[in-house]
């Protein structure tokens, strides 16, 4: 695995592959990142905020907001789909994130279907490469430490295991791919300063450890 410290712009990488799926570390910028879709960490609303998601509305320019509004919200641990505008990518999938401190124990389950919900809405509109920020981590207060393996984890599983959403409280049943994971060649984590790059690439490092990961550092 190589890595590197943010330096502006997209930068990086750490790598790895999982049942041939290529999964990277960049630090960088995510609404400047090339993917058929990039992940926005939204709020219930899905009417645009501070942090990532006002960074995509603001890059995306409008277009994005107008067809959040048709959406009627989107409650945590989901994910929903519009247009990427302005941005270099075909979709934005905005999921919601849990509110770390109102409820810590549950956090962990909600932030894991927030990725799963979006790995498969991206897999039912045939994206190939998507790419996340870490969700949670920002305004709704996740410590990254925590975050950073849940997320890793939760992608991982998907990628390996073919673990599809749904239905439960947070994870609507999806039409689509009926093999997750075999419609996605790449997700990206892209991480916007050195501390979460630390985190995330630790955490990437501690997972290719486990026994029995049928991963493959690069």
């Amino acid at each position: 695995m190589t890595g590197s410290s943010p330096s502006g712009g997209v930068s990086g990488p750490a790598e790895t592959i999982v049942n041939g799926r290529r999964l990277r570390l960049v630090a960088g910028d995510i609404t400047r990142f090339p993917a058929d879709a990039i992940v926005n960490a939204a709020n219930e609303s899905l009417l645009g905020g501070g942090g990532v998601d006002g960074a995509i509305h603001r890059a995306g320019g409008p277009a994005i907001l107008q067809e959040c509004r048709a959406l009627g919200g989107c409650r945590p641990g989901e994910a929903k789909i519009t247009t990427a505008g302005r941005l270099p990518a075909k979709y934005v999938i905005h999921t919601v994130g849990p509110r770390y401190f109102a409820d810590p124990r549950g956090a962990p389950g909600v932030l894991a279907a927030a990725y799963r919900s979006s790995l498969a809405v991206a897999e039912a509109h045939d994206c190939l490469s998507i790419a996340f920020p870490s969700i949670g981590t920002g305004a709704f207060g996740y410590p990254v430490a925590e975050a950073a393996p849940v997320a890793l984890k939760t992608v991982i599983d998907y990628l390996l295991n073919g673990e599809r959403p749904g239905p439960t409280q947070h994870e609507p049943a999806l039409p689509g791919r009926t093999l997750p994971g075999q419609g996605l060649k790449e997700v990206t984590f892209v991480l916007y300063d050195a501390g979460t790059f630390a985190a995330y690439a630790g955490a990437l490092s501690r997972q290719s450890a486990q026994p029995g990961r049928l991963l493959r550092l690069s």
